[in-house]
This record gives C-alpha cells, sequence and structure tokens, in this order.
C-alpha cells in the first residue's frame, strides 16, 4: 500500500563516525529504497569514494564514474540544473539506484575539496524531477557540517550512523547540535553492527538519553561484512533480519519526512 509519507522527496544525508559501516548503510538503505520502487539518487561525496562499491559497481566500474565538476551552481543563478547533472555525470547501478560522484582526491597536492561540497550543497538546493530519495553519503567526521553554508544544509534528514560505542553516540550527539544550527529539519540514528541484546539495549538507552529518534537497529551480519570485504554489498541477498531492520528504518524516515511537512 503506498503511503502519503511515501510520496514525499527526501534529500537526506548519512553521517558519523570513522568505521562504524556508514557506507555500507548508506548502500543498502539506497538499495531497499529502489527495491521498494522508488527512484534513487546516491551521491559519494567522500574524497576515497567507495559507495558504488556497495551499489553493486565492480572497482574498474566505480572508477570511471565520472566526477561532477566543482563549484557548479545549479539552479537559479547557475549555469546548470540538476537534470542535466543527473543525465551526464550519473550511473546506473546493479542495486538501482543512480550514483553520482562529487568529490575524488586522485592526485598529492591537490587541493582543498570545498568546492565541491559547495556543487552538492547546490545541488541539494533544487529539487531533483522524479527523484523519490537523494542520499548524501558524506564523509567520516563533523566537518562537512561546519563549512561555510554547511554541505547539508539543504537536507531534509540527518541519518547519524552508529555503533555500539560511546565515541560513535558522542558523535550523533554533536552532529544533531551542528544540524539545528544549520536548520535541519530532523535527526535520526541507525544502529548498526548489534551482536547481543546488550548492544541493542545500549542503544536504545544512550541514544534516547541524548534525545535522539532511533530509527532503527541493524544486526551484525557475516554475510554482509564478507560481500562488504570484496565489494558486492550491492549484489548479495540480504537476511531476513537485516531487511526487517532496514524496513524499519525506512518507515521512521518516512514518517519523520512526513511531519516535516505538517
Amino acid at each position: 500500500m503506498t503511503t502519503v509519507a511515501s510520496q514525499l522527496q527526501l534529500k537526506l544525508g548519512v553521517v558519523g563516525k570513522g568505521g562504524v559501516g556508514k557506507t555500507t548503510v548508506s548502500g543498502l538503505v539506497a538499495r531497499r529504497y529502489a527495491e521498494r520502487g522508488r527512484q534513487v539518487v546516491a551521491v559519494d561525496t567522500d574524497s576515497n569514494p567507495n559507495l558504488g562499491l556497495s551499489l553493486g559497481l565492480s572497482l574498474e566500474e566505480m572508477e570511471a564514474v565520472p566526477v561532477l565538476p566543482r563549484a557548479t551552481i545549479v539552479g537559479i543563478g547557475g549555469s546548470a540544473s540538476s537534470a542535466d547533472l543527473l543525465a551526464e555525470y550519473g550511473r546506473s547501478t546493479p542495486a538501482g539506484p543512480t550514483l553520482l560522484s562529487a568529490i575524488k582526491v586522485a592526485q598529492a597536492g591537490a587541493g582543498c575539496t570545498c568546492s565541491g561540497h559547495a556543487t552538492v550543497r547546490s545541488l541539494l538546493s533544487d529539487a531533483l524531477e522524479n527523484v523519490d530519495l537523494t542520499l548524501v553519503d558524506m564523509e567520516a567526521g563533523l566537518e562537512h557540517l561546519s563549512r561555510s553554508g554547511g554541505t547539508l544544509a539543504y537536507a531534509d534528514l540527518l541519518l547519524v550512523v552508529c555503533e555500539p560505542t560511546r565515541k560513535s553516540v558522542l558523535t550523533a550527539s554533536r552532529t544533531a547540535s551542528l544540524a539545528a544550527e544549520l536548520g535541519i529539519p530532523g535527526v535520526l540514528a541507525v544502529g548498526n553492527k548489534a551482536k547481543s541484546p546488550e548492544d541493542v539495549a545500549f542503544f536504545r538507552d544512550t541514544l534516547t538519553s541524548e534525545g535522539i529518534e532511533i530509527a532503527g537497529i541493524l544486526p551484525y551480519d557475516p554475510e554482509v561484512a564478507a560481500a562488504d570485504r570484496v565489494g558486492e554489498v550491492g549484489l548479495q541477498p540480504v537476511a531476513p533480519a537485516v531487511q526487517a531492520a532496514l524496513d524499519e528504518v525506512l518507515d521512521a524516515l518516512d514518517k519523520a519526512r512526513a511531519r516535516i511537512e505538517t
């Protein structure tokens, strides 16, 4: 059954501390949205891009994805449209979403990536036609929220990926504070790599105490980990427990997006 929430366009930034599995979760979320029949664009903003592997591309195919031109202004006052950029620079993936590569450091001494982040900010400011979800997989850390204007300033929601450690929850708390300063409407967390009931309880206790809504908790799956090691996450079947957790996350995101509209 199609709900009103599922018809709303969602601009989602996926963030988190390094090593929490952010890119793998980004790939799984983007893939599951596509499996639900949604049109998905996944934007890789990591200077060492790997999201394409999590969407089923080979290393060679991912390396061949063209990078968005730096400092491109999209929409009013700019020379480019989001539709044109998607048509020229977007690449289909086996998992379903269309991939855009925004930033790539290919040589030493190439300078900062600020102009690439500005392009992503500009892209998010303009609605992508016929796209239900624009997912931005951010580089690890918080710098993207402290840049002038904020790379994700036009995002509807942030999804903070956490592992069952105090440090990752602390990063989630800091992320929520910075998101509020940027005016991003909502922040949700997803617990990742839960191996035990104690891990689940840790996520619920610590994230709730920080006032962060939990979208869902993904169980640790050795098959996902093995597929991630060989770059085949986007091609492997997902275990029922992971699938159920992903559906919980997507439903929470859709409900949060609908709340913004009311």
